[in-house]
């Protein structure tokens, strides 16, 4: 089949190769000049399989309301005259209850773990490299009441069957020797061996390649304005250049699918959830992260590549504003020198910021519209680097009308009728 694509972020192009695999006729079409150049560009670097959850769990309200006062808080708010942003934050806090909570985490873990044998799969088939690590994630706690409160995810963890180690100090330093510097901050952590790390952007940009290898067309610089329909089918997309048409149409538009899918009728609650990187380099190996450290405090996470350090954190609810802000560059600067004080020079730090596209019970959007041809990819929030490989190939599986490897119910948009 003819397959369109719009979208070339991490979504889009990991779609498009399994698409390629499975023998269609695929063509990409995106804004940008290139690949992986919105969200996909710098974001925390980890692929956490095993961190795999909704942010609407029991208890965010009351944390998040404490949150609006600190300064180096890990959520901000800035209110918006957008009745989007407020229909979507009630709706994520009708999903912090126990039952909802399980029923999304379940979801979530098993499209994750999914991705996980999907990348290594990957790996096995194409070589392909991309700053990877795979030498796990560990969690820092700072206080014993950080300590206590890490039983509720252990739980999951036994329950999700994912391998995990807890930690004291002494072995949280085994496996991030540079802590040593700064041991008496912290109390333990929660260590997932089976995590990963690496460039995103790295990975996206290699991947297209491989995927037009494989004959996928990549349309950029192309402004998508609208899809156009007869009934309830798609009939065509229509750019700045021109229209385009197809057997078959996916949506992979990250955090601005909703526009797009609105005058179709589809009422899809995706919005915006702002966050924000540093990249340093790094000045002393020894003293730099061997992988991923996330400070549990700020909700912080300190990635390790080859000469570079990524620090990412901060959920911000500010609509579509790319505005970097200071304070929130200050946060994550104060974070990677607290953690890692000689691992990298901070000031010589590229700071960036992208528009994560979450959903409000976390669980992203994969699968068929009420359009006989017109698929969704999209609503994965923090977790669209992790949750990649196994998004677009079981999209593909599901499009190419073969049966999938993991259960798609739940998944798709019908669960927001």
């Amino acid at each position: 089949m003819k397959v369109l694509v719009l979208g070339s972020g991490i979504i889009g192009v990991t779609h498009a190769y399994y698409l390629a695999r499975a023998g269609h006729d695929v063509t990409v079409i995106d804004r940008q000049p290139a690949a992986a150049l919105e969200t996909s560009y710098a974001n925390a670097g980890q692929l956490s399989f095993g961190y795999s959850s909704p942010w609407a769990a029991p208890g965010i309200p009351t944390k998040a309301m404490k949150w609006l006062t600190q300064r180096h808080a890990p959520f901000k708010l800035h209110p918006q005259i957008d009745t989007t942003m407020w229909k979507w934050m009630l709706q994520m806090l009708s999903n912090c209850n126990e039952n909802d909570y399980a029923v999304n985490k379940e979801r979530m873990m098993r499209l994750a773990e999914y991705s996980r044998e999907c990348f290594i799969q990957l790996r096995k088939d194409t070589g392909i490299q991309y700053n990877d690590r795979q030498k796990g994630t560990l969690q820092l706690f700072r206080t014993d009441k950080q300590v206590k409160a890490s039983a509720q995810d252990i739980a999951v963890l036994d329950r999700c069957n994912v391998p995990y180690e807890v930690l004291d100090m002494n072995a949280c330093i085994e496996a991030e020797p540079a802590l040593e510097l700064v041991k008496e901050k912290f109390v333990g952590g929660l260590r997932l061996p089976m995590d990963e790390t690496g460039d995103c952007f790295d990975f996206c940009t290699k991947l297209a390649a491989m995927a037009e290898e494989l004959g996928v067309k990549f349309l950029f610089n192309q402004e998508i304005q609208k899809i156009q329909f007869s009934g309830d089918k798609v009939t065509g997309v229509k750019t700045a250049a021109g229209e385009y048409q197809a057997d078959v149409y996916v949506v992979a538009l990250g955090s601005y699918t909703p526009f797009l899918l609105a005058p179709l009728g589809i009422d899809l609650p995706i919005y915006p959830v702002k966050g924000y990187s540093l990249t340093v380099p790094i000045t002393n190996e020894a003293a730099a992260p061997v992988s991923t450290v996330m400070d549990e405090t700020y909700k912080v996470a300190i990635t390790r590549f080859e000469d570079r350090i990524r620090v990412a954190g901060t959920a911000e609810l500010s609509g579509y504003n790319l505005t970097l802000r200071e304070p929130r560059r200050e946060t994550i600067a104060m974070v990677v020198k607290d953690v890692f004080p000689q691992g990298g020079d901070v000031d010589k730090a590229e700071f960036w910021t992208g528009l994560r596209p979450m959903t409000p019970d976390g669980t992203p959007v994969i699968g068929k519209t009420t359009f006989g041809n017109l698929y969704i990819n999209g609503g994965h929030g923090t977790l669209g680097w992790t949750m990649s490989c196994g998004s677009g190939k079981l999209l593909a599986d599901i499009v190419s009308g073969v049966k999938t490897e993991i259960p798609a119910e739940g998944l798709d948009s019908s669960r927001y009728a």
